[in-house]
């Protein structure tokens, strides 16, 4: 983060090209300064031994522990017929929990010396399951012993810091790498500006560095922690700050509604009453376009609360207004539903310029980029002369060809899929700077929204439009009770003698090239002991035509599949032809097909929590009731099992969003949430920290207004740059 020559120096010429290479590639450190924040995740006191009951499965984790016993048997294997391959199993404890550590072949002789019962050492390795037990497969390990000269050394203070490792670079290697690069902590440059470090009373950043790293006491990691976590809030509250100044800035056309225009006629003709939370967030958003700088507004809500619709009358309005209102898609499958929905909602108002089309209508175009070319011609058409004064498409809306007539509104749905150059790209096609709308299922808790979508203001639909039907959720535990999994077909028959549809989600499509490479080698035991691949569309749903659910038409959609396949799979469903339709998560967002009610999502632990909710909201979408079977072989007393509990339990998406926050490291979620340094939060916890962050924007506010340069502050301009360089280098890499 700061550009100082000294944190500047490149690892490899620190550490020596190989301990570099491996920094780089498999942690993203470069520099002495990348590595030195890259800060231990926990740290483990001499006398006190790790839990091991919560080791989270498929991760590399570090373990502090005893050996309890440790046992080698031989066995016949196809490189040892004789019985003479051998499997050193040694069970270490830590007082509270047990784990199993396995080595095989020539790898069990220096264990075989080393691991005796009693032994204490750091163990690292990855988590995998086997005879539905937990184990680590040739883990490397370090050990502790007693406290030796070197010892102490090596491990400054009774606190071992453990630091986010992977299978190439174990933590304690990360430490001692660390030890190396130290001393040059000194030369940081502080971004915080010592009124406000002074203020709040938080210590320097070398001082910070020092103690993060090599801690002598609980108060030191707590100092470190507290001031770090404001580094990295405050630098991003700044950039968020001087966004929303610099948008604040741009001139915009104010779109205001006519009286009697295409919204007055689009709301007479609406079937139903608009929700209390419908009617507010809309009064919002037409304040926002009315003024004369753009409207940057962050529309959130519940699966199936009713945002299209909200947007729907925005854009319209605009279109009142004499402009034109594009809805950005992430897929051609949800864009090729937003325009079907759209033209059914609007009928003929949607028809401008066709006979049998209202007199106030407009013309709603398509664009993908898949379209023939002659259909392609004509929207692009539609969209100079201003024919089309709304347009739904993907990615290629923001192409170069693509020109306006007067583009006034730009929303864009399911703003993770979406980077900020993406978002800026479309909003550079109007005369000038058009009104934006963000719109997202995923429910977002409040200080999420204003670390990763600070630049924008947030409306939340909370509300479920009259009619939706409740969704029952349940867990199928396949493996403890096969009786179940057989039921959950039996209910998708009952499901469609009733005359409703199904859909069953996959993780995987299933025609992907098996590994030559992989192919060709026998399986050694401990390939054995990892997990089987997740199931695939192609193989579950010739399973099940074949097997449980004979008889019932049964047809496949994945995103390899041909646009023009895709859709006429989804129209078939849609109109009823199909009972039940295998997929992967190409149906998470925005599909709508009220006669579906049941859902059976195949190896749910998967899947995140937010992901799970958001495909669950695919059912229950008409008047019947809807179910959702979430399948898995994880056991019992598993996170995965847990998380998959606790989605089950409740339909309250911001709710799910907390426990999905919790349970993942925050980078995961604000990763997918944003291209860019968003995803690079090392301390702050975005639901722990919601002071810190509160307060570090009010700063942030402050600093910006009084100096939106940052001329007074040139550390800070330093980090900055650092973080939008970041930011600029993985939209790229994203491309």
């Amino acid at each position: 983060m700061d550009l100082v020559p000294a944190l500047e120096e490149p690892l490899k010429k620190v550490l020596g090209p190989p301990t570099a290479k491996v920094m780089a590639e498999h942690l993203g450190l470069h520099t002495v300064g990348d590595l030195l924040h890259h800060y231990p995740r926990r740290y483990e006191e001499r006398g006190q031994l790790t839990h091991l009951a919560d080791l989270p499965m498929d991760e590399h984790v570090t373990v502090v522990a005893m050996v309890a016993d440790a046992r080698l048997h031989s066995f016949a294997s196809a490189k040892s017929p004789r019985g003479k391959g051998q499997r050193l199993e040694v069970t270490i404890t830590d007082g509270h929990g047990r784990l199993q550590l396995v080595f095989f072949g020539n790898g069990v002789h220096k264990p075989h010396k080393e691991l005796l019962p009693g032994t204490r050492a750091m163990f690292a390795g990855k988590v995998s399951v086997f005879n539905r037990r937990l184990q680590l497969a040739h883990p490397a390990y370090e050990l502790l012993r007693g406290d030796t000269e070197e010892a102490v050394e090596t491990w400054a203070g009774a606190l071992i810091p453990l630091y986010p490792a992977t299978a190439k670079l174990e933590s304690w290697k990360i430490g001692k790498a660390v030890q190396t690069v130290l001393p040059s902590a000194q030369e940081a440059v502080d971004p915080l500006p010592d009124s406000l470090r002074e203020g709040r009373g938080l210590v320097s950043l070398p001082e910070a560095l020092l103690k993060i790293h090599r801690p002598h006491t609980k108060a030191d990691i707590d100092a470190a922690r507290t001031r770090l976590k404001w580094d990295e809030a405050f630098v991003l509250q700044v950039a968020l700050a001087r966004r929303r100044h610099a948008d604040a800035q741009l001139p915009a056309v104010p779109r205001r509604p006519a009286a009697d225009g295409l919204l007055s006629a689009f709301d007479d003709r609406l079937p139903f009453t608009l929700t209390d939370g419908q009617r507010k967030v809309s009064a919002e958003i037409f304040d926002d376009l009315a003024t004369d700088h753009p409207m940057h507004r962050l529309l959130q809500g519940e699966v199936g609360s009713g945002k299209t619709l909200v947007a729907l009358r925005a854009m319209l309005a605009v279109v009142d207004a004499g402009g034109q209102a594009a809805l950005l898609a992430p897929t051609e499958v949800l864009a090729q539903q937003h325009h079907r929905s759209v033209v059914e909602m609007m009928g003929e108002l949607a028809e401008g310029g066709m006979l049998g089309g209202a007199d106030r209508a407009t013309k709603v175009v398509l664009l993908t980029g898949s379209m023939g070319t002659a259909a392609r011609r004509q929207a692009l058409l539609d969209l100079v002369t201003g024919e089309a004064g709304i347009v739904i498409g993907t990615h290629a809306l923001i192409e170069d060809k693509v020109r306006f007539h007067d583009l006034g509104l730009v929303v864009v749905d399911e703003q993770h899929r979406f980077g900020v150059e993406q978002r800026d790209a479309l909003r550079g096609k109007g005369k000038q700077p058009p009104h934006l709308l963000v719109m997202t299922a995923t429910p977002i808790p409040r200080t999420v929204a204003m670390t990763v979508f600070g630049d924008l203001e947030t409306s939340v639909l909370d509300q479920l439009p009259a009619g939706r039907s409740p969704i029952a959720s349940h867990v199928v535990p396949a493996a403890d009770k096969p009786r179940f999994l057989a039921r959950a077909w039996e209910r998708v028959r009952e499901e469609v003698a009733n005359g409703h549809q199904a859909y069953v989600v996959c993780p995987r499509i299933g025609d992907e090239d098996d590994d030559p490479k992989k192919a060709g080698r026998k399986k050694s035991p401990e390939d054995e002991a990892e997990k089987r691949p997740p199931l695939a569309v192609l193989d579950v749903a010739d399973h099940l035509a074949k097997g449980p659910l004979q008889g019932l038409t049964v047809e496949v959609l994945h995103g390899r599949m041909h646009p023009d396949d895709k859709d006429a799979v989804m129209r078939r469903f849609a109109a009823g032809d199909t009972d039940v339709l295998v997929a992967t998560t190409v149906i998470e967002v925005g599909v709508n097909v009220p006669n579906a009610t049941a859902m059976v999502i195949m190896d749910a632990d998967r899947f995140g929590v937010s992901q799970l909710h958001q495909l669950r909201g695919r059912v229950g979408r008409g008047s019947a009731p809807g179910l959702c079977l979430l399948v898995t072989e994880m056991p019992e007393a598993s996170p995965a099992r847990q998380r998959l509990g606790a989605v089950a339990a409740t339909l309250d998406g911001f709710e799910l969003s907390r426990i999905d926050l919790e349970q993942r490291r925050e980078g995961d979620v604000l990763g997918q949430a944003q291209s860019g340094a968003r995803s690079s939060l090392r301390v702050l916890a975005v639901i722990e920290d919601e002071e810190v962050i509160e307060q570090a924007r009010e700063e942030a506010v402050a600093v910006v207004e009084a100096d939106p340069e940052l001329t007074a502050h040139p550390g800070l301009r330093t980090a900055l740059d650092a973080l939008v360089d970041e930011e600029r280098e993985q939209y790229l890499e994203k491309g």
